[in-house]
């Protein structure tokens, strides 16, 4: 008969490794180095590697500004429009994206 083995990933992914970075980071943003660097660094380790984990911080600007780009597209009629829209937002959002937040997934990736 056949024998089934179990297969245990690392990490569970950047969409994990973003939702717990997201969490985290509401949760700790008293904290203005250090939360964000615990929050990347533990949504790196979720992650399961460096390059999941960098996926992790750039997936929330990137639906971010898919969100703007479907939005302002939808409001305007226009897809120039939308795009300037969705380009602003992804701009922004990986504006808003801080050094800590970075550096901790990183180091939470490679480390997984």
């Amino acid at each position: 008969m056949g024998h089934q083995v179990a297969v245990h990933r690392k990490g569970g992914g950047a969409v994990v490794g973003a939702l717990w970075m997201f969490f985290i980071s509401l949760l700790l943003f008293w904290l203005p180095v250090f939360g964000p660097l615990i929050a990347g660094f533990v949504g790196g380790k979720k992650a399961g590697g460096v390059g999941a984990a960098l996926g992790a911080v750039f997936l929330p600007a990137l639906v971010f500004g898919i969100f703007f780009f479907v939005f302002g597209t939808a409001l305007t009629f226009m897809p120039l429009a939308g795009a300037l829209a969705g380009a602003g937002g992804f701009v922004v959002a990986v504006g808003l994206i801080s050094g800590p937040l970075l550096i901790g997934a990183i180091i939470g990736g490679a480390l997984a």
